[in-house]
């Protein structure tokens, strides 16, 4: 700590040296004409005497991540975001005062450079300095360049940091958002139409899960953060919209985990005159077309397995997958207890007000759903655990409803939309008793949603899928909070014990 202080104080003795040549040590806008890349890809191929010949000038803008200098010449590594680039700097080119300032830069100063592009004796690309213009003044030493940032804490907490020091942090993010504009262009060209719907709700519903509560008040009532964005995007079907979709934020007051952080990303697409079988077929397209960013031919590694995501998805009822590895066909149990004395025997936790139904769907989450490694699609879920979804019309003990597995995990939810107010009622009813049984998660009883069904809703499709999961697979993290930029941590403690506000 104390080497950190020494070398916090010599750098703000710089930066008074600059400002006492008359020299802005936190500067203003300056014109850059190229970008690393640019460069690498325009002349990285351009022979070295044919570079001296053309006399490229450009302008170049970065962050000063490596300095070799001696005497009268130095070498430096500028970094922007696009990449890194080398700079020449010479004392009788630039002149006394421009080299001086190189010379004294600290690693994680800004400059502006001017100057022509050559090729060293070892053939690196090099922008020869012309002039030099210093931006910013780094105040804090940049972390350990050889060792990046190791440190999960401050990984999450400075992700200023991981940017800046860890490379393949930097191109994960880069991903990301390569990866949600794919995503959002194969929407777009499916002819779904991107909106917009209330972050702020009146009730929580759309999903099973615990919200956030906040107060409005000017109204003087309790709010809720969405925990989803399905319910209002059913509305707008019943409309007229057709096609619509939502990407962003939703929020849920539960634990943290690899997998999972109180506020993250999802897109939900909702199509008329769909039903669950379109929706794989739309959801083979999204991840394929995500993919792509980060594979051409589909395949990608995950934690050390390789997955496939090119071919076709394999597609297995719930009750099968059971089976497949447990040997058990939940369609001989006839009765609730029956099924509840199963679970007993199996070591399966259950709720002693828990159906047959409630059991099904516990045995996948205990043998099967670890088993999944590459895309699987498990449909047909008992309608106990379907509120949403329409009844499966040869079993209406179960609904037409699906999620995609990948490496072990859910990646989407989908099912032909229950379309049926009275039934919807109903469902919501019994989502009320179990939340009187003391299931937290349990769907509130949305009338306004039930009156909006009784305008009609054509039969539909829909679909959700947690973009940060995506993004964990196809960019092998594996945690969420590394394709998260600022995920929830808990505020860190001061020198008194007290949480920083």
């Amino acid at each position: 700590m104390s080497q950190e202080l020494d070398q916090m104080r010599v750098r703000r003795e710089k930066m008074d040296e600059l400002k006492a040549a008359g020299i802005e040590p936190f500067g203003r806008r300056y014109h850059r004409d190229h970008l690393a890349q640019d460069l690498h890809e325009q002349f990285d191929q351009v022979d070295k005497d044919e570079l001296l010949e053309q006399e490229n000038m450009v302008s170049i803008a970065g962050r000063m991540m490596r300095k070799r200098s001696s005497g009268k010449a130095g070498f430096a590594d500028f970094v922007d975001r696009t990449g890194k680039i080398q700079v020449y700097a010479r004392k009788d080119m630039v002149g006394d005062e421009q080299y001086h300032i190189f010379k004294r830069a600290d690693l994680g100063d800004f400059m502006g450079i001017k100057g022509d592009v050559i090729k060293t004796n070892t053939g690196e690309l090099t922008i020869r300095a012309r002039e030099i213009t210093f931006l910013s003044k780094a105040l804090r030493p940049l972390p350990n360049k050889w060792e990046g940032v190791k440190d999960p804490e401050t990984i999450y907490r400075q992700r200023y940091l991981d940017l800046i020091a860890n490379p393949e942090s930097f191109k994960r993010f880069h991903q990301r958002t390569a990866i949600i504009k794919a995503i959002r262009k194969y929407m777009d060209d499916h002819g779904f139409t991107e909106v917009e719907t209330p972050i702020l709700n009146t009730q929580a519903g759309g999903a099973n899960a615990r919200p956030f509560i906040t107060h409005h008040n000017a109204l003087n009532i309790d709010m809720y953060l969405r925990i989803a964005t399905e319910l209002y995007l059913k509305r707008l079907i019943v409309g007229g919209f057709e096609r619509v979709y939502e990407l962003g934020r939703v929020f849920r007051n539960e634990g943290m985990d690899l997998q999972h952080n109180p506020e993250f990303t999802t897109i939900e697409t909702y199509a008329a005159y769909w039903d669950l079988w379109d929706v794989m077929d739309e959801t083979e397209g999204i991840i394929k077309a995500a993919a792509k960013v980060v594979s051409d031919d589909g395949k990608i590694t995950y934690q050390g397995t390789e997955i496939d995501l090119g071919g076709e998805f394999k597609r297995i009822t719930m009750n099968d997958a059971v089976k497949e590895q447990t040997g058990i066909d939940f369609k001989e149990i006839k009765t609730d207890e029956e099924a509840r004395q199963l679970a007993a025997e199996k070591h399966v936790k259950y709720e002693k007000w828990w159906s047959k139904g409630h059991i099904l769907s516990a045995f996948f989450d205990e043998f099967v759903e670890d088993t999944l490694i590459q895309p699987t699609f498990i449909y047909e879920f008992p309608v106990e655990v379907s509120p949403l979804a329409k009844r499966n019309q040869e079993n209406p003990e179960m609904a037409d409803r699906f999620e995609l597995y990948i490496a072990g995990g859910e990646m989407g939810n989908a099912f032909s939309e229950l379309n049926d107010p009275i039934d919807q009622k109903y469902r919501f009813e019994m989502q009320a008793k179990e939340k009187a049984n003391g299931n937290d998660e349990a769907e509130p009883v949305d009338l306004d949603y039930v009156e909006a069904l009784e305008y009609g809703m054509p039969p539909t499709g829909g679909l959700g899928i947690g973009i940060d999961r995506l993004v964990m697979l196809l960019t092998d993290a594996k945690s969420i909070r590394d394709v998260i930029l600022f995920p929830t941590m808990r505020p860190e403690k001061t020198a008194d014990g007290e949480e920083e506000k």
